[in-house]
């Protein structure tokens, strides 16, 4: 059912008119392209693909999305960082390129501060945690008691060492008194392998990723990283209903050089929020089990700002290090 809307809304959005956009806002001077630092299909690749399907009738001109993959999206911050005012290009990044990065690399490449403008938050997404379905632990509660039987056993598997769900994990340990171990493995798919079959005890990945295994009855979702409670798990708890004081989330954004001239970048600010509003969009976002935000440059801003206030002090209590 949920292709088949997601199917629907597509068609929507390849249909409707350009009525909606704004006669003030004159075409840009070039094809506009909107740079993705991971593979086709992945979460990142999607959204920046239904928001440039729907803003080129917005700003005029044709609108590219070009996969520069390598080094966990840092390559394509590196190219962004270098282009010229003159160039229409964007980067739809996420935390781990413009929080995590500059904290645990020592050359990044770039300054996520002073390289990029951001423009506009496009969507969020939730954490989740999960074991398999054949597990003996039901809730939130039910591993409580098991780790307090069994002390300083809380091992939770992560798609990647310093990716979000990896400091989620750090935040979910401190919040239950444990110090977990955390197993980095090479993606979501292994991870997802290991928990179905009971190899791997807990696992922490974005809800996403996790629902449609926990749908297909193959895993069991305990608790969600929401402030409330996720439309597609209405009868699965956050983490602060299950009594552990604990709500964080990551997003996808974008951000411009900061050589783009500042009208520029609130126009395309305003056309991106814009487009987010339309329930057309909503709709496909929501399908791919993402929560779709509509902001523009300045609000873009502070949400940033209050990201790294929430995570940074994480990640360097970690003491967590990646190799260049």
């Amino acid at each position: 059912m949920k292709k088949w809307a997601a199917a629907c809304a597509l068609a929507l959005l390849a249909a409707a008119p350009a009525a909606h956009a704004q006669a003030s806002s004159p075409p840009l001077d070039g094809p506009l392209t909107i740079v993705v630092g991971y593979p086709p299909g992945g979460s990142s690749d999607r959204i920046a693909r239904l928001v440039a399907e729907r803003l080129k009738d917005r700003v005029g001109v044709s609108v590219v999305v070009e996969n520069k993959t390598g080094a966990g999206g840092r390559i394509a911050a590196q190219g962004l960082r270098a282009a010229d005012a003159r160039q229409n290009v964007l980067m739809l990044a996420n935390p781990a390129v413009m929080v995590v990065a500059p904290l645990v690399y020592d050359k990044p490449g770039y300054d996520a501060r002073a390289d990029f403008k951001p423009v506009s938050l496009v969507s969020r997404y939730k954490f989740a945690l999960a074991v398999a379905a054949s597990s003996p632990v039901k809730d939130v509660a039910g591993l409580r008691r098991a780790l307090e039987a069994h002390p300083g056993e809380f091992a939770v598997g992560v798609p990647a060492t310093g990716s979000l769900p990896h400091f989620f994990a750090l935040m979910l340990g401190r919040a239950l008194g444990q110090t977990p171990e955390v197993v980095g493995y090479r993606g979501s798919a292994p991870l997802i392998s290991e928990l179905i079959g009971g190899i791997l005890p807990q696992g922490i990945d974005t809800l996403d990723t996790l629902l449609p295994q926990h749908r297909a009855g193959k895993i069991r979702i305990l608790a969600t990283s929401g402030q409330t409670r996720d439309p597609d798990l209405e009868d699965v708890p956050t983490f602060r209903e299950a009594g552990v004081d604990l709500a964080a989330d990551g997003w996808n954004a974008f951000f411009a050089p900061a050589a783009m001239p500042q009208a520029k970048v609130e126009r395309l600010g305003r056309d991106i929020a814009e487009a987010l509003r339309e329930p057309a969009l909503q709709e496909v976002v929501r399908a791919a089990y993402l929560e779709p935000v509509s902001a523009g440059p300045a609000d873009t801003a502070a949400a940033l700002e209050a990201y790294r206030k929430q995570w940074e002090p994480v990640v360097r209590a970690s003491g967590f290090k990646a190799e260049q």
